[in-house]
């Protein structure tokens, strides 16, 4: 039970259900809130949001003291830097008090929001939620294909604009997922759509004018472990369509000059074989891990086709994993990680190389927009625990950088923040990288409140990144600290193997090793973590492994109910995932999952601290049941040292609400939560 001052908190009832599985019959008296047209579904969840508001009405002023915060350290009105494209520049800006971006275009780096493309403040009129998804303009600059969602399950509408005129054309295409490419010649648009699981499984063609009933498949994946992309090369010659699953990938091209030929596999596809296809000049550079080369090697072939082995261009190297290679007409940009630390490398088409320097703080670097294939400078952003997001753009053969923009926080100093890096040792010896920031004033003397982020799934890295909104923990004397647990991608491809399938629950111990780390170095006092989708399940997992370390929690659109929901392949995803959890419908798995499924390991009469969870009611990824079914039982089984709150939001999915401002009042709502639920007044 929760214990609580102001009221009773809502009881989800219990009926009758028993799964069977391997493990033998297991009762699960909550399974009927994965009904969402039952009306008791709805009416518990508007209960539990109910419960949530009362619960924060005391700490109202609070919440409003850190959303003022939050919005006063954003320039609430602002551009992006323009990037050049074809005869115009594109760039977006924002406008005090609008929620959305407005993006537009210009001849001159000057003028470049002087046109407007798509203002999606006034798309997004008389919905709850509005996303813009693709976002593309044809070769000859007279079109817009263009998608938006509007109720957060991810299921797009595909427009045409006309950029001359500002309209939209007849043509409406719907349902549609991410990815879109043009044709050459203006006439045809490439889209992907998902089948009833959200898997996209289909490719199709648009030809413009011309009925959705009209358009022509293109290739249908119809093994469910795989999914599809679709996308146009930079130097605008080839359509790429990308079939992938956790473990196997296969490349597809066909010409944008010939839009109706059949798209053409470039290496084939073979079990354990996984490669990324880039374009460059007469050669497709290829990233795979063929042959053992486990951190990923980069070799090329012809495009012209043709039966002759892949050339290796650059070696395998243990420990330093390729994850991309962008090709430009004189150079490639390969982006990797190293050390625990993402980085670029510029290969040059005489052989030689450069990295891209960026210091030895705990940092993210990645490529920025550059659609221009024939150039000679290169953009990327930077930005880390103290530094906001940077553009720099750098001569590739001199190495000159220019700094373009760094985002602005006004009212900060931000010499007065700092981050480095430890690293935590896991019960098996494995040393686990952790990078953490706090305030110079802030003592180092074990009092600190901590909280402590992660993720560590689908071989997934998490480079530090820069937050505003952090800012009002740091000020308060709190610490931020960011765990990399195996499972992630950071320190290599093996990094990921010992942390998923029957290696799983070394995430979860690399976790709780970092939070010990903290408290034992006298870095923090009392932690809390936090995590959301798979991070959630990170956060679930390790808090019923050990109660009694953690001060606080927030599970955001948690995946929690993980035997359930990878037993049931209709559900999203399910197929897909299972090279990533294994299949609980057979041993070993099924004993292994329900090991650490914070849903069916919730203990009885144990003491959990106080916990915040979200949900999205459209959630195509973490269906809002799970973090329902994981609340409902937490309040009927275990004892909460505090608030147990459960907010879902009836208008949107995975991210949560899509408007800027909605997003900083509830990123404020969960730094309110931590900060009440540390003090005694909760």
């Amino acid at each position: 039970m929760e214990t609580t001052s102001f009221s009773p908190a809502p009881v989800a009832p219990r009926r009758h259900h028993v799964w069977s599985r391997p493990t033998g019959d297991t009762a699960d008296p909550w399974a009927w809130l994965a009904e969402k047209t039952d009306p008791e579904t709805i009416a518990y969840l508007t209960a539990e949001n109910d419960y949530a508001a009362a619960w924060f009405a005391p700490h109202e002023d609070l919440v409003e003291q850190l959303f003022g915060e939050i919005r006063s350290r954003i320039q609430e009105t602002d551009e992006s830097v323009p990037v050049r494209h074809g005869g115009w520049w594109y760039a977006s800006r924002t406008i005090e008090g609008s929620n959305y971006a407005v993006r537009c275009r210009g001849t001159t780096r000057e003028t470049a929001t002087e046109h407007v493309l798509i203002d999606e403040n006034i798309e997004a009129v008389g919905h709850d939620f509005f996303e813009l998804g693709g976002f593309e303009v044809s070769p000859d600059g007279h079109l817009l294909a263009w998608s938006s969602d509007t109720g957060g399950g991810e299921e797009y509408d595909l427009r045409i604009r006309d950029l001359r005129s500002g309209a939209d054309r007849d043509d409406l295409i719907t349902r549609v997922y991410y990815g879109l490419a043009w044709s050459a010649d203006n006439a045809s648009v490439f889209y992907t759509v998902p089948d009833d699981a959200m898997r996209p499984f289909q490719v199709w063609r648009h030809l413009l004018g011309t009925a959705q009933a009209d358009d022509t498949l293109v290739y249908q994946e119809d093994d469910e472990r795989f999914a599809l992309t679709v996308d146009g090369s930079r130097d605008e010659r080839w359509i790429v369509i990308g079939v992938g699953s956790r473990t196997t990938n296969e490349m597809f091209v066909i010409p944008t000059t010939d839009p109706g030929q059949p798209p053409r596999s470039v290496l084939g596809r073979r079990d354990g074989v996984e490669y990324q296809v880039e374009p460059w000049g007469d050669v497709f550079v290829i990233v795979n891990n063929a042959h053992g080369s486990e951190d990923f090697q980069i070799s090329t072939v012809p495009t012209t086709g043709g039966a002759e082995p892949p050339t290796t261009l650059v070696e395998h190297v243990p420990g330093r994993r390729i994850n991309s290679a962008d090709a430009f007409a004189g150079q490639l940009v390969i982006g990797e990680w190293c050390d625990g630390q993402p980085r670029l490398r510029v290969l040059f088409t005489d052989g030689t190389e450069r990295i891209i320097d960026t210091g030895s703080e705990p940092s993210d670097v990645e490529l920025d927009a550059n659609p221009e294939y024939d150039t000679t400078t290169l953009r990327f952003t930077y930005q880390s625990l103290t530094t906001p997001l940077t553009v720099f753009e750098e001569d590739v053969a001199t190495g000159q950088r220019t700094m373009l923009k760094r985002t602005p926080v006004p009212g900060v100093d931000l010499s007065k923040y700092s981050s480095r890096r430890e690293w935590a040792v896991a019960p098996d010896g494995t040393k686990v990288p952790l990078d953490i920031v706090h305030h110079v004033g802030t003592a180092e003397n074990g009092t600190a409140p901590t909280v402590l982020y992660g993720y560590g799934s689908y071989e997934a890295s998490v480079p530090p990144w820069f937050s505003a909104a952090r800012l009002s923990l740091l000020d308060r004397g709190w610490v931020f600290a960011l765990a990399h647990p195996r499972g992630g991608g950071e320190m290599g491809r093996r990094w990921y193997l010992d942390g998923k399938l029957l290696a799983k629950r070394n995430t979860f111990t690399d976790f709780i090793a970092c939070a010990q780390h903290l408290v034992a170095s006298g870095v923090s006092g009392p932690v809390a973590i936090r995590g959301g989708s798979a991070g959630g399940l990170l956060v679930g997992a390790s808090v019923n492994m050990r109660p009694d370390l953690f001060a606080a929690v927030v599970a955001e659109v948690p995946f929690v109910d993980v035997v359930s929901s990878m037993s049931d392949p209709s559900l999203p995803l399910t197929v897909g995932e299972w090279e990533e959890w294994g299949d609980p419908r057979a041993e070993p798995y099924a004993s292994y999952m329900l090991g650490y499924s914070p849903y069916d390991q919730v203990k009885p009469g144990v003491e959990y601290p106080p916990m915040y969870v979200s949900a999205g009611l459209n959630d195509p990824r973490v269906l809002f049941h799970e973090p329902a079914k994981w609340v409902a039982r937490l309040r009927a089984e275990a004892t909460i040292a505090g608030p147990l709150v459960l907010r879902t939001e009836m208008g949107a999915g995975h991210g949560g609400p899509s408007g800027r401002y909605d997003a900083w009042r509830d990123e404020a709502r969960v730094l309110a939560f931590l900060l009440a639920s540390s003090s005694d007044d909760q």
